[in-house]
């Protein structure tokens, strides 16, 4: 079975409850779907960065049932933009792959949506090392510090596009499956976000997949079985809306040719 070299996955950030990404990658892989495009902010780009680098879901959850923060952060010993150090990322990313892949030769078509922290602008890293990638998308301001790229000092992309679809279409996707967290309740950084959620909602090329995280931790793994458990129940309904759409809408062009 092929990718859909026209299929895109949006992946949003938020801490451990990127865990839910999973589960929607799990349904995704049990029903034949196979974006050929991924990208994600945060979180969401680690996930994004695992399905595009070829690991299935299975390897994923194990991934994420075991993983923990000292995966990608150190305590620094020199702090100076955020207490904790980043490169650990890229000594994990050589212990799974054996080296530091560039992004042009995985797989699948992979960008890491980051923030210019000068200007505040929304910045797609889709080629150079992986973990450059990973170690701007996942640097939240004050606790990991930016990253250096090309002179532009890059952030966690949550903070300007925590659903990056642009980006996804960027690479060339014309229809996208769109994972949002934070579906029910939203802080004051997340704003914007609600903003294109109606638009997401409306938009007949995006299938929006939205888990619920009320009541379970963001910045603990504790509830990862359960967040993973709810991304599958969320992909669940909105790939069978997605579904019933389609034939509603099949069923109506038929009878227009009667």
């Amino acid at each position: 079975m092929t990718d859909d070299s026209t299929l895109g996955l949006t992946l949003g950030g938020g801490g451990a409850f990127g865990a839910a990404h999973v589960g929607v990658l799990q349904v995704l892989e049990e029903r034949g779907i196979r974006p050929g495009i991924a990208t994600g902010t945060s979180s969401g780009a680690l996930v994004a960065a695992a399905y595009a680098a070829g690991f299935d879901a299975a390897q994923i959850d194990r991934a994420a049932r075991g993983f923990r923060w000292s995966s990608i952060a150190r305590l620094s010993f020199a702090p100076r933009w955020g207490l904790l150090d980043t490169h650990a990322v890229t000594d994990s990313l050589r212990e799974i792959t054996g080296g530091d892949p560039l992004i042009e030769d995985l797989p699948r078509s992979f960008g890491a949506v980051t923030t210019d922290v000068r200007t505040r602008e929304a910045l797609t890293i889709d080629s150079g090392p992986l973990s450059t990638a990973l170690r701007a998308t996942i640097a939240v301001p004050g606790l990991l510090p930016p990253v250096r790229v090309a002179g532009r000092l890059l952030a966690d992309g949550g903070m300007v596009d925590n659903v990056p679809v642009a980006a996804t279409r960027a690479l060339g996707a014309d229809r996208v499956i769109v994972v949002r967290l934070h579906a029910k309740w939203e802080n004051v950084r997340m704003m914007r976000t609600v903003t294109r959620t109606a638009d997401l909602v409306g938009d007949p090329s995006v299938v929006l997949i939205q888990p619920e995280m009320e009541r379970m931790a963001q910045w603990t793994m504790s509830d990862v079985p359960r967040l993973i458990a709810e991304g599958r129940r969320a992909a669940t309904v909105a790939l069978d809306a997605a579904a019933a759409r389609e034939q509603d809408a099949a069923g109506a062009a038929s009878v227009a040719l009667i």
